[in-house]
């Protein structure tokens, strides 16, 4: 497989940037004063992101027991259009935030508020490679990680810098869109059609380019428009990715096709309900995967996995709308019941290069546990699914999960650009870059997550 080898498969993006309305905004002169409460209607569109550029908080931080200055934003209470995931976003993606984000808002309907939350501002340790297309794109923003709060219409939040805030900062409010109305996490195994080698489906009339070729990515795995790949034994799996074109351009991954593990079921970007057209045309891949990077994706424990698929879809908006990147950053994602999802499009048998380890995104992958890991101990079925993807994705490149493996640098993070790197084939994201993530409980449960999934593929 060609590195950086990019579709040339033409798709509309059609983007909505919807501004917020504020209770505190003046009423046309004309109209009553009922009239100036009214919220607008929300787009047609799935999914929405409101963007508040933040002000200087002066009274304001006061009553709250800071001291005013240059160096505090924020907004007061205010109502908005319903949301359910929140982060901070600011002009220039190199300008670190030193400082502490929190937000605290209202549920709809509800009247009662939140406690004050921490937003992590992790500063640039997630995105692109540095001298990639995507990492050097004029659309990108500096940006903290986003918060799932859950259905809410009101918001508050305070910046309280260590150090001069970066210019630009915006409050981002995502509402995630109604997603599909089945869910894949629950259907049956049994139900689920099976393909193997199937040709790409042509184009079909009313159907938008970009989800075509996103199900014709996956071709080979399962038929056009499915929401989940079904789970495979380990058998039927070593004879599938003989199939598989890598199996071709990697002759050590070839001789090593009885130490891949069983592949699990996968839900696919139609499952979690992506909206393919957001995101950039084509697919960008780089040679082979030698490494999985583990992380957490600092949202929150605050969710159902009924909701993960709308944690998903906030993620990914906030991800290329917000952040400016091409799609959503992750390879893969894990929900705390062990559910898998397709992350980053361009099929998941494939070596797609994503944006999760800043300057180690080629010739790895990305998997980001849906929750925050630092305090809270992650569920067992997310370190078994961990375990269990891996052994399949990892073993289709001849790599041994409880090995190690070398990466060259991109720049921008512990290393130099250039320097050859040795990690543990199952790593955590704070092995390339000075950050918690994945969280220290998580962290230290990949010793048994690589253990597990040689067990997978059969080597122990």
């Amino acid at each position: 497989m060609r590195a950086s080898l990019a579709s040339s498969i033409a798709v509309t993006c059609a983007a909505v940037l919807a501004l917020p309305v504020s209770l505190t905004a003046p009423a046309a002169a004309s109209a009553p004063p009922a009239a100036a409460l009214a919220l607008p209607p929300a787009p047609e569109l799935p999914g929405s992101t409101q963007s508040l550029p933040l002000e200087p908080l002066g009274a304001a931080t006061r009553a709250l027991g800071g001291a005013a200055g240059a160096g505090e934003q924020g907004l007061t209470r205010r109502d908005v259009r319903p949301f359910s995931l929140v982060g901070v976003v600011w002009d220039d993606p190199a300008a670190p935030l030193h400082g502490t984000v929190q937000v605290r808002t209202r549920a709809t309907g509800g009247g009662a508020w939140s406690q004050w939350q921490d937003v992590e501002t992790h500063n640039d340790e997630h995105g692109a490679d540095p001298d990639t297309a995507e990492g050097s794109a004029r659309a990108l923003r500096g940006s903290t990680a986003p918060l799932w709060v859950g259905d809410s219409d009101g918001v508050e939040i305070r910046v309280r810098g260590e150090e001069p805030l970066p210019a630009g900062l915006r409050l981002e409010l995502v509402d995630p869109g109604e997603g599909p109305g089945e869910d894949p996490a629950a259907a049956s195994e049994e139900s689920a059609p099976r393909a193997r080698g199937v040709a790409a489906p042509a184009v079909r009339a009313g159907t938008a380019a970009a989800e075509e070729a996103a199900s014709a990515a996956n071709a080979r795995l399962a038929p056009y428009g499915a929401t989940w790949i079904p789970a495979l034994p380990k058998e039927e799996t070593e004879l599938t990715a003989r199939n598989m074109p890598q199996a071709q351009a990697a002759p050590a991954a070839a001789a090593a096709k009885p130490y891949i593990g069983p592949r699990p079921k996968i839900i696919t970007r139609k499952g979690w309900g992506a909206d393919e057209r957001i995101r950039e045309k084509g697919f960008i891949y780089t040679k082979t995967i030698k490494a999985a990077f583990v992380h957490h994706s600092a949202t929150g424990n605050n969710y159902t996995c009924k909701q993960a698929p709308s944690v998903l879809r906030s993620i990914y908006r906030y991800h290329v709308k917000s952040s400016g990147w091409r799609d959503f950053g992750y390879n893969f994602a894990v929900d705390k019941c062990g559910n898998i999802y397709e992350g980053r499009a361009g099929g998941v048998a494939k070596p797609v290069m994503g944006a999760h380890t800043l300057g180690f995104n080629t010739n790895s992958m990305g998997i980001a546990v849906l929750g925050t890991f630092s305090r809270s101990a992650p569920p067992a079925a997310a370190v078994t699914a961990i375990a269990r993807l891996t052994a399949w994705k990892l073993g289709l490149h001849g790599v041994n999960p409880k090995g190690t493996s070398y990466l060259i640098s991109g720049g921008g993070n512990l290393y130099k650009k250039g320097k050859k790197v040795r990690f543990n084939a199952i790593a955590g994201h704070r092995d390339g870059f000075a950050t918690d993530c994945p969280g220290g409980r998580l962290y230290n449960k990949l010793g048994t997550a690589r253990t597990s999934s040689a067990k997978y593929q059969g080597r122990l």
